[in-house]
């Protein structure tokens, strides 16, 4: 289990997603730069074409999207893990979701145009690059599956069991609507755990 607030290096990110030759995940590195923004800040925008990928050093970050005057939470991220419009990334289109960094967070930035490039003049990274999509597209996969087939407790269960300590770092109201529930069921299924 990665620990709270575990600083993530971007060597490790980046060998998490696949391991890279030296030379080329130094290629790579160059291309990417540290920021650090606050608490509430909108990293990505809906409706806007995205040019850049962010990988979490520190902090928590979700993704939602806007029903009427309702937030729908559909992804919490922390240390480790990657911000990124698929939809910007993949298709050059205006990306669905804004993502909303839920504490101070440090963040490597990655420039999709630089990218593009780098895959065009290195195999390694190209391969690297087929690899984080994929690695994307199973985990929007594994987030839809549990979505449909388990019961709201069995998705707290499970969120529990992966990271834990988002429970303490994330708004319930939140964690709540992630797991597609009220509030108020989200304090029963919490009684009932405990």
């Amino acid at each position: 289990m990665k620990g709270y607030n575990k600083l993530m290096n971007i060597d490790l990110i980046l060998d998490n997603i696949y391991p890279l030759p030296d030379t080329s995940k130094e290629l790579l590195k160059k291309s990417i730069t540290a920021v650090k923004y606050r608490k509430g800040h909108i990293l990505l925008r809906a409706d806007k074409i995205e040019n850049n990928i962010y990988f979490i050093k520190k902090g928590v970050a979700r993704a939602y999207s806007n029903k009427g005057n309702t937030e729908i939470t559909f992804w919490i991220g922390k240390e480790d893990e990657t911000i990124i419009s698929m939809k910007s990334y993949i298709a050059n289109q205006k990306g669905y979701e804004d993502v909303e960094l839920l504490e101070d967070c440090e963040l490597y930035e990655l420039n999709t145009t630089d990218l593009q490039r780098l895959f065009e003049n290195d195999i390694h990274i190209a391969n690297w690059g087929r690899r984080f999509a994929e690695k994307e597209l199973i985990k929007t996969e594994e987030r839809l599956i549990s979505r449909q087939v388990r019961t709201a407790t069995e998705r707290y269960k499970a969120l529990l069991d992966d990271s834990p300590d988002l429970i303490k770092r994330v708004q319930l109201g939140h964690i709540a609507s992630y797991l597609g529930i009220t509030q108020v069921s989200l304090s029963r299924i919490r009684a009932e755990i405990k």
